[in-house]
């Protein structure tokens, strides 16, 4: 819902239903319905400073970093922050944005003493858009502060409890830090990347990014730095734009006391042009939970892949498809090393502090097949039928897999795949 005064004042507000599992009661699907699953997704404030080209942003809103070739790898998010952007003319833009991911969520000891101290998490975000004829060019930049606090659950715990939520997957190494000692001070996280895209040369486009990050803390177990770049190729015909796309991210090394080498990132669940993968990571159709099979983020693998989009023979009918070679660019020799430390050998798909998904090494690798096709039926309503698959080709030796275990039983590994239909109704 949006409330205009004026061109130079405006509020919006934004509702979605939950998530529905059809028969789930505590979701409001099951008999009688009447479930509370409203929320909110958006409320924010847009004005104009008077007399100038200066514009805001303060509330709960999308912050997503730039990039031409997808959708941010570091943070693509709803999260209270302030934006601020100005044009300076045709050619050259600034953006700023202040965001709050975390804060007061800390319960600190059983009394209650020190609740909410030293928990907040804040992003300070700078970027520069260049336009000119047939370029487009964004370097960027962000400062992180994580209070010691910040994910703690009590005052007895030193650092996050393992855990599904991804968000911490993406901020620490494996298993958190080698000596669990307390965290005192703030960690401070850098980021800063470069991303183009070049139409120039038009039917044929060129559109790269690269990103690099690091946090560092009081313990340097706990502390996590990579980098990824990514470049894509693709020429638009008549039918349709084929493709080419590439990628390659540092992976971690074998010494589980120096922290971890892959990309830190935060949160990417706001969905956009998502990865080059659409399966495999993260950028599958909103709110259908079809993607992201190995991971949300793609740092600690490479790849390459040839796609097609857009192809369209049938009106109203458009399809597109992606074939893509994944590997891994993590040490395997960090495995052991970590299995000696905890006394079990991790498994590829286990749930722990820093990782989530599969976590490839270098001697795995897995392919991918997508095949997404959209029917228009009407203006407001669009039927989608989408296929994927996942060819997993994990070494299992007993120097890697071999000897990691679940339930107490060996690991039985599958190929994943996907068919769904989708109804989208937009107005």
């Amino acid at each position: 819902m949006d409330a205009v005064a004026s061109e130079s004042l405006s509020g919006t507000v934004y509702f979605e239903i939950g998530d529905q599992t059809w028969g789930k009661s505590s979701q409001g699907a099951a008999l009688g319905a009447d479930g509370t699953v409203v929320e909110l997704k958006n409320a924010y404030l847009d004005w104009i400073v008077p007399q100038t080209e200066a514009k805001f942003r303060m509330g709960i809103q999308n912050f997503t970093l730039p990039s031409f070739t997808t959708t941010s790898q570091i943070i693509s998010a709803d999260v209270a922050a302030i934006t601020g952007s100005y044009q300076f003319n045709d050619n050259v833009g600034l953006t700023t944005v202040w965001a709050r991911p975390y804060n007061d969520n800390y319960s600190g000891y059983p009394d209650g003493y020190r609740a909410n101290y030293m928990d907040n998490v804040d992003l300070f975000a700078l970027s520069l858009p260049l336009s000119f004829d047939g370029v487009k060019v964004t370097p960027w930049a962000m400062y992180g502060m994580f209070g010691p606090n910040a994910f703690r659950t009590s005052a007895t715990s030193y650092i996050p409890a393992q855990t599904s939520n991804y968000y911490l997957a993406g901020l620490y190494p494996l298993y958190g830090s080698t000596h669990n000692q307390k965290l005192t001070g703030y960690g401070n996280a850098v980021w800063g990347g470069l991303t183009g895209d070049v139409s120039a040369f038009a039917p044929l486009r060129l559109a790269w990014d690269f990103n690099y990050g690091s946090i560092t803390r009081d313990d340097p177990s706990s502390n996590r730095s990579g980098w990824l770049a990514d470049a894509l190729a693709e020429y638009a015909l008549d039918w349709g734009i084929p493709g080419i796309h590439a990628w390659y991210s540092s992976g971690d090394d074998d010494n589980p006391g120096n922290g971890s080498e892959r990309l830190p990132y935060t949160n990417l669940d706001e969905g956009g042009a998502g990865s080059f993968g659409t399966f495999a990571f993260n950028g599958g159709r909103p709110n259908t939970f079809r993607d992201s099979t190995i991971a949300h983020n793609m740092g600690g693998t490479w790849g390459v892949g040839l796609y097609t989009r857009n192809i369209s023979f049938v009106d109203k009918l458009t399809h597109t498809v992606r074939v893509n070679y994944i590997g891994g660019t993590n040490d395997p020799a960090l495995l052991k090393k970590l299995a000696a430390r905890t006394g079990e050998w991790l498994a590829p798909n286990a749930t722990v502090l820093g990782k989530e998904g599969l976590y490839m090494t270098r001697n795995d690798g897995a392919i991918e097949f997508n095949l997404n096709n959209e029917y228009k039926m009407y203006d407001n309503l669009t039927v989608c039928f989408d296929i994927a698959y996942i060819k997993l080709m994990m070494d299992q030796s007993r120097t890697v897999w071999g000897q990691s275990k679940m339930n107490n039983k060996s690991d039985a590994m599958y190929d994943a795949w996907n068919i769904n239909v989708n109804f989208i109704y937009s107005f």
